[in-house]
């Protein structure tokens, strides 16, 4: 059986002026090499648990595939180099991806600031990326030809939160945001919403998180005098919960909604019996699915591979099969990089109940949003 490597290292500066031979040299995989995929993400400190999720799922695919001979005979292996959301060591990551690592394309980066830097490596390599965990709508655009984003925008899940939340009657909203280039723009796009939307012209309150999650008390503190209703999260890992029990301290005990980054599961396991009036939304479907066979295989993986299935690492999973398939469609005979976009560009289908659209020319393949319940056994309710 071949055996796909997760490589995880912080990354290297690379020269640049070396790196036009090597990815040249990797523009083309022959018939029984390898094909290496390159991540650039954060792998580390609070907002490094959910990506690390995400890439158990997208290594239960990968190892699946080897497991069968990989694409038409060539192992799939992921290097994956944590660049600490930092834009600048994102692009030095990039780079020694394809220089050292001899990375053939991209697969899974991770941040809004990051992917809008990198993205001029991806486009002077013609090194495709597929696939992608919180990279905001702006940073798509930018990467527009040269990257293929599977899940939904952060545009389509703020407007159905604060459709959903508009219905029900609620007016008074906070946003909870990361404070990067990524949180600004869900910030206004929550904004946007609410003013099409909403009773209120505008969000009560809003605060953003630094990286390391060291504000997060300041933060509930600030939401939580604006006494909303509800709060909107794009917040991930354990600080959401403690964002939740500041808020909870100081009097306020709004529904909370968290977008696609919020661990729901995670959150329920800090705050156990405490958790109450969490909602989260979600780019992929339900795991669980009884019916879906793709979710069944999914999770039968995650048992085999004594995983505990949940919607990120379905999307890593998820994700990997949309690039598997592009590869797939480029090969089987000569493997370039220039027949990955072809294959990309073209690429129209339905795959465990997404529909994905590149044909029409998105940087985003998919549309899909639903609000799902979560309990306090850590359980989500449709």
């Amino acid at each position: 059986m071949q055996r796909r490597r997760l490589i995880l290292a912080t990354a290297c500066s690379a020269a640049w002026p070396s790196l036009a031979t090597r990815a040249l040299a990797a523009d083309s995989v022959a018939a029984g090499k390898p094909i290496v995929l390159g991540q650039s993400a954060i792998l580390s400190g609070p907002l490094g648990s959910a990506v690390n999720e995400f890439n158990k799922g997208a290594k239960l695919h990968f190892d699946e595939l080897n497991g069968r001979g990989g694409i038409a005979g060539r192992p799939l292996t992921l290097v994956s180099l944590d660049d600490e959301l930092k834009p600048d060591k994102a692009v030095a990551n990039c780079k020694a991806l394809l220089a050292q690592h001899g990375a053939f394309a991209f697969f899974g980066c991770v941040g809004s600031g990051t992917v809008a830097a990198a993205s001029e490596v991806y486009r002077d390599s013609n090194a495709p990326m597929v696939g992608n965990f919180a990279v905001g709508d702006g940073a798509r655009e930018k990467a527009r030809g040269s990257a293929y984003f599977v899940r939904a925008t952060y545009g389509r899940e703020a407007e159905k939160l604060v459709e959903h939340l508009s219905t029900i009657g609620i007016s008074q909203i906070a946003v909870a945001t990361l404070d990067n280039p990524g949180g600004a723009e869900v910030l206004a796009l929550v904004r946007k919403a609410v003013a099409a939307h909403g009773k209120a012209k505008d969000v009560v309150a809003s605060a953003a998180m630094t990286s390391d999650g060291s504000n997060i008390v300041e933060m509930g503190r600030t939401l939580a005098a604006a006494r909303p209703q509800a709060t909107i999260v794009f917040v991930s890992g354990p600080p959401v919960a403690e964002l939740m029990k500041t808020m909870w301290a100081e009097g306020s005990s709004p529904a909370f909604y968290g977008m696609s980054v919020v661990a729901g599961d995670l959150v329920a396991k800090l705050l156990g019996q405490r958790l109450r009036g969490l909602a989260t939304s979600q780019v992929v479907p339900y795991p669980w699915s009884q019916v879906d066979p793709v979710a069944i295989a999914y999770r039968k993986l995650c048992t085999g591979a004594g995983m505990r299935p949940g919607y990120t690492s379905f999307e890593g999973y998820v994700n990997a099969m949309v690039a598997a398939e592009g590869l797939r469609r480029a090969g089987p005979g000569a493997l370039t990089r220039a027949s990955l976009h072809t294959a990309m560009q073209s690429m129209k289908l339905r795959l465990a109940g997404l529909d994905l659209d590149y044909a029409s020319g998105r940087a985003t393949g998919s549309r899909f949003v639903e609000l799902v319940h979560v309990t306090s056994e850590g359980r989500f309710l449709r």
